[in-house]
C-alpha cells in the first residue's frame, strides 16, 4: 500500500476538481424514487421532495491536510433520530460523485434550524487506504447507546503487494481499491476510526455494503441475537453476510440473499435494510441494480425479520437511500444531493408519500424507476 503523504493527496485533489462524467450527469433522485409502478402494498414510498427540510452546507471547512482541499456537492448521506433532533452525516466533494471527499455532520431541530459541526470534517484521510477519498457514511447507535460509523476508503493499489497477493478474476478492477471502514463514538463528537472491517482474504480489494438492518431511528437491530450485514459489491463476485455482536468486529461467510429471476440485470449495491416501519415485522431491503436493458435502476425485495436471507418479492422501484431510512415529525425520510446545482452544496430531502391517481411506469417525465445507460455503477 503506497503511504499516504501530502503530494497524493494533492495530486488526488486535482484529480477531482477536474471529475467529469457524463453518465453521472443523469443521475436524479426522482427517476429513481418519485413513481412505482405496480406498488405492492409492503413497499415503501414512492417519495417526493419536501424542501421544510433542505440542508445547505454554510461555508468551507477547514482543511486538516493543508492541500487547500474545498468542496462544492454533498450527497449520499446518512440520518439518525435522537429525540427531537436529526442528524445528518453526509459525503462532501470537489464535484458531484468525485472522489476526494471527506465526511462531514450536521444537526436540525424545528426550533433551531440546521446546525453544521464545528469540527467538521469529522472524516477525512488520515490512513494509507483513504488517500483517494473517504466516503459515504453510514451510521447506525448500537443497543448500548453507542455510535458505529461506516465508510468506505479509497485507494490505489497499483504497483502494491495487495494487488500481487489479492487478484479478484470474478469482480474486475482498475487500480482502485474500496475497503469499509468503521469509526466509533460515544457522543457524536469525538470519533475512533477502527479500521478496516472486511478482510482482503474476502474483499480482493473491493467491496461496498455496510448495509445493516435498522428502525427508522438510525438504530441497529439485532436479528438472531446479532447484527447482521449485507455485502453486495465487490469480494470477487462473491456475496457475503457479516455477522457481530458489536457492530465493530464481524465474521462473514458467503450468503446468496438477492435473486433478480426473471428480472434479468446485475446487482450493484444494496442501499439500505429497512424494518420496524410498520408492524408487519417485514424487513426490505432497498438496491441498485443494472436491469437486463442496461438501464440503472432501483429496487426493493421483502424479507422476514425472521428468515433475512429468504426472499419473498420484488418491486421494481426503490429510494436508494444509501444511509437508511428515518422517521422525523411523522414521516419518513430519506436525503441526497444529487439533484442541487453544482457548488450550490445542497441536500434536499423527500417524504414517502402514497401513490397519487395517475402514477405509472413513466411518471411525469417518462423516466420510471431508470437512470441513464451505462455499463457501470457509476459512484453512487
Amino acid at each position: 500500500m503506497h503511504p499516504i503523504s501530502t503530494e497524493l493527496l494533492r495530486a488526488a485533489y486535482e484529480t477531482a476538481t477536474r471529475f467529469d462524467d457524463p453518465l453521472i450527469s443523469y443521475i436524479t433522485t426522482d427517476q429513481f424514487s418519485a413513481v412505482y409502478p405496480d406498488r405492492p402494498d409492503w413497499a415503501i414510498g414512492p417519495f417526493r421532495r419536501d424542501d421544510s427540510l433542505t440542508f445547505t452546507q454554510p461555508g468551507e471547512w477547514p482543511d486538516p491536510t493543508g492541500i487547500g482541499w474545498k468542496d462544492g456537492f454533498v450527497f449520499n448521506p446518512s440520518l439518525l433520530v435522537e429525540g427531537d433532533t436529526l442528524h445528518l452525516f453526509y459525503r462532501a466533494s470537489p464535484r458531484k460523485e468525485s472522489m476526494c471527499s471527506r465526511i462531514g455532520h450536521a444537526s436540525y431541530t424545528a426550533a433551531g434550524g440546521w446546525v453544521d459541526d464545528p469540527g467538521n470534517p469529522i472524516v477525512y484521510p488520515t490512513r494509507d487506504n483513504e488517500v483517494l477519498s473517504v466516503e459515504d457514511p453510514k451510521i447506525y447507535k448500537r443497543d448500548d447507546g453507542r455510535y458505529v460509523l461506516f465508510y468506505n476508503g479509497i485507494w490505489d493499489f497499483e504497483g502494491t503487494e495487495e494487488n500481487e497477493r489479492y487478484p479478484s478474476f470474478g469482480h474486475p478492477l482498475e487500480g482502485i481499491g474500496c475497503d469499509i471502514m468503521v469509526a466509533v463514538s460515544d457522543d457524536l463528537v469525538h470519533w475512533e476510526k477502527r479500521g478496516v472491517v472486511v478482510p482482503y482474504e474476502i474483499t480482493r480489494l473491493w467491496v461496498k455494503g455496510a448495509v445493516i438492518p435498522r428502525n427508522t431511528k438510525g438504530e441497529a437491530v439485532r436479528i438472531g441475537g446479532e447484527y447482521l450485514m449485507y455485502l453486495s459489491e465487490g469480494c470477487n463476485g462473491v456475496r457475503y453476510v457479516g455477522r457481530s455482536d458489536d457492530l465493530v468486529t464481524w465474521r462473514f461467510e458467503p450468503q446468496e440473499y438477492l435473486d433478480l429471476g426473471e428480472w434479468g440485470g446485475t446487482l450493484f449495491e444494496v442501499a439500505c435494510a429497512v424494518t420496524g416501519h410498520d408492524d408487519s415485522g417485514d424487513l426490505v431491503l432497498d438496491f441498485f441494480y443494472q436491469d437486463a436493458e442496461g438501464e440503472l435502476a432501483a429496487g426493493q425485495a421483502l424479507y422476514s425479520v425472521d428468515a433475512p436471507f429468504t426472499q419473498r418479492e420484488l418491486h421494481r422501484g426503490g429510494s436508494l437511500a444509501w444511509g437508511g431510512l428515518a422517521e422525523f415529525g411523522g414521516e419518513l425520510y430519506f436525503a441526497q444531493g444529487w439533484d442541487a446545482a453544482e457548488y450550490s452544496r445542497e441536500l434536499y430531502f423527500y417524504k414517502a408519500t402514497e401513490p397519487s391517481a395517475g402514477d405509472g411506469a413513466g411518471g411525469a417525465d417518462g423516466a420510471g424507476t431508470r437512470a441513464a445507460s451505462g455499463s457501470g455503477a457509476a459512484d453512487a
